[in-house]
């Protein structure tokens, strides 16, 4: 493994970019898209092939590429760490995201930004590169927040439409909340490891664990509980995790395809690979476990029951990336690390598969995205219906498909963990096995079958996508299958080495391997289970609301129209936030303005001054009269001061 190999994967997408952004009118459409599919699709051939020879030829690389600066004994570096979880990780970005290109042929043939969106997208995955592939805290930052500017661009690409520009500014403003966390975590490891290089950090966690700091006086507080709950907060902004969820769903107002591409495999997965790779830090604190549990437990369920009220067809999608986010989250918590990476892993292709198969909906829709004007699609579109089956059986967990084996592996984890909070988080991600499974049936059932319930005069007939769109939706339906068929290496075998740290206290993916007799068995083990049950009861309540007695949820609404109220208003949550911060914020503002702009800067700095010069000239004024003998009279006394002055 090469330094120029692993350049070439990083710089490829960043290239196609600046081909696309800079020289697109001057090359056209058709060698904008080439440019920037022919870049990632080197990456995606290439980390191909580095996974190869780290899983097979067992080379692993961690060296510096260049110094960027130094400062007294710091050194401030860009260099790759590349082992089998970065391999993985690169895998999976390049994929996705080279099928998100392909498939942005199709979905935006007809937009004006055609060159510009390609090479925001190109730009999307270099920065996501550059986060995952990075082997120190600076890089991971510059990949941090470069994937953030960059999802920024894509969620207000339509910068006409203002509920657009005002989702960019929202993801903005919440991400920096949780950025600011992630700073002054990195801060204090470069305070208390004077480095910021992982494999130094790493090797002093020891020493750091034992340490304590005084935030308030008279309290002690652990040095490393402090820094990776300020770690974890970057992650609640960047992963969508309560209360930093609130950006996600609205960044629906982009293009559909940076839906798939910020929701599936890049953007939201920065914060669970970020906690993976910081894993030797955080298995020295049971208490940032026990907070990152938590958060992952309310943000599974509670997110998941706002999917079941959601009329949007890509909000419904939306409110499921949170809920599976929440399940990685709690898997991390319970030091599951294996199996929160591979639900990110079988979570970015299915996931992938919905944003884009939605996609294909919304073009056959003209364009209308509201699940209650649909139905009977299923004869219309027959690709978009089987690979929207395939992804909804998979994200529900049915036995078989790639998400049954990584959402069973971290609920079965979750059960055997000891970490307080345990119990809550068990009783949140079983109960929301049964959410999702309700308003994924919901989506599929109102979307393609029952009675057809839109317009089918003149040319508003649905019709299946193009190749162009429906090639990727085929090519991401055979990893919903078969990836979670990689279980016995990822999750209880010993894929992931050295990359990932778990003390033997907190070690339940051993306690769950012990009772692990291959896939088969694992399957028969999960048709058995309560999950399994639970799931099949989701998708049976689906059919009988929305397909048997559709007249039944719009009672049941009424009858419980409190509680509808509640998810309507997503908890609160915006108008809370619009209330105090974004309302505090602009009270502040008029306060600073009127007393700081208007009395002290303008009235009393800018016109003061004016008024005073005014005051003292006309002052001098009265004294310029014109009169010889006023001048002489003035002289005499000013020579008498002065002769007054120095004789005394």
């Amino acid at each position: 493994m090469t330094q120029n190999l692993l350049l070439s994967i990083a710089l490829a997408p960043l290239i196609g970019s600046i081909i696309a952004g800079l020289f697109g009118k001057q090359v056209g459409k058709e060698w904008s898209h080439r440019a920037a599919i022919a870049g990632v699709a080197i990456a995606f051939i290439l980390s191909a092939w580095v996974l190869k020879l780290v899983v097979v030829d067992g080379q692993t690389y961690n060296q510096q590429v260049y110094q960027w600066l130094q400062v007294g004994s710091l050194s401030l570096e860009v260099g790759f760490m590349v082992d089998a979880l970065t391999a993985m990780m690169m895998v999976v970005v390049t994929f996705v995201s080279l099928m998100v290109h392909i498939y942005t042929i199709g979905y935006m043939h007809d937009d004006d930004g055609y060159a510009r969106f390609f090479s925001y997208i190109s730009l999307f995955t270099f920065a996501m590169l550059m986060l995952v592939m990075a082997n120190n805290f600076m890089q991971l930052f510059f990949g941090w927040e470069a994937v953030g500017l960059v999802s920024y661009l894509l969620i207000g690409f339509w910068y006409k439409k203002p509920t657009a520009i005002y989702a960019n500014l929202k993801a903005f403003l919440v991400n920096r909340v949780g950025d600011f966390g992630f700073l002054l975590g990195i801060a204090g490891v470069l305070m208390y490891a004077g480095s910021l290089d992982y494999v130094e950090v790493f090797t002093q966690a020891p020493a750091i664990s034992e340490k304590t700091m005084t935030i308030f006086s008279g309290t002690d507080w652990s040095v490393m509980s402090v820094i990776c709950i300020l770690l974890f907060i970057g992650a609640m902004g960047k992963s969508a995790q309560v209360p930093l969820h609130v950006w996600l769903p609205d960044s629906m107002e982009g293009p559909t395809p940076i839906s798939a591409l910020i929701h599936a495999a890049t953007m939201v997965t920065a914060g669970i690979f970020m906690v993976t790779r910081m894993s030797p830090l955080f298995e020295f604190s049971e208490t940032a476990l026990s907070f990152v549990l938590v958060i992952g437990a309310i943000t599974a369920l509670f997110m998941g029951f706002l999917g079941l009220i959601q009329n949007d067809i890509k909000r419904v999608i939306a409110y499921s990336t949170l809920s599976q986010l929440g399940y990685m989250t709690v898997a991390l918590g319970a030091s599951a690390y294996a199996a929160g990476v591979f639900h990110l892993m079988t979570h970015a292709f299915f996931k992938a598969l919905l944003f884009l198969g939605a996609g294909s909906v919304i073009i056959a829709m003209h364009h209308e995205q509201d699940i209650r004007k649909m139905g009977g699609l299923k004869k219309y579109m027959p690709i978009t219906y089987w690979t929207g089956l395939i992804g909804s059986l998979a994200l529900i967990g049915f036995p078989g498909f790639a998400g049954f084996f990584s959402k069973d592996s971290i609920i079965e984890a979750v059960h055997a963990s000891h970490i307080p909070g345990s119990g809550f988080a068990y009783f949140a991600v079983i109960v929301g096995v049964f959410i999702t499974a309700l308003y994924s049936f919901r989506l599929f059932f109102l979307v393609f079958h029952g009675k057809e319930r839109f317009d089918t005069h003149g040319d508003h007939v649905p019709h299946e996508s193009p190749a162009v769109v429906t090639l990727p939706l085929i090519l991401l339906a055979i990893p919903s299958v078969t990836a979670g068929y990689f279980i016995g290496t990822m999750v209880f075998g010993d894929f992931f080495g050295n990359a990932i740290i778990v003390h033997t206290e907190h070690d339940v993916l051993a306690h769950h391997a012990e009772s692990y007799h291959g896939v088969i068995g694992f399957i028969l083990h999960g048709v058995t289970a309560l999950p399994f049950w639970l799931a099949m009861a989701g998708v049976a309540t689906a059919y009988y609301l929305y397909m048997l007695r559709p007249d039944l949820p719009t009672k049941i609404q009424q009858r419980f129209k409190y509680l509808h109220c509640v998810l309507e208003n997503k908890y609160g949550f915006d108008d809370f936030n619009q209330t105090v911060f974004a309302g505090g914020a602009r009270k502040v503002g008029q306060l600073l303005w009127q007393v700081g702009d208007k009395t002290v800067i303008d009235g009393a700095a800018v016109n003061g001054t004016a008024k005073l010069i005014g005051f003292t000239s006309k002052m001098l004024r009265q004294i310029q009269s014109g009169y010889l003998y006023h001048y002489a009279f003035a002289m005499i006394i000013g020579l008498w001061l002065l002769l007054t002055y120095f004789v005394v």
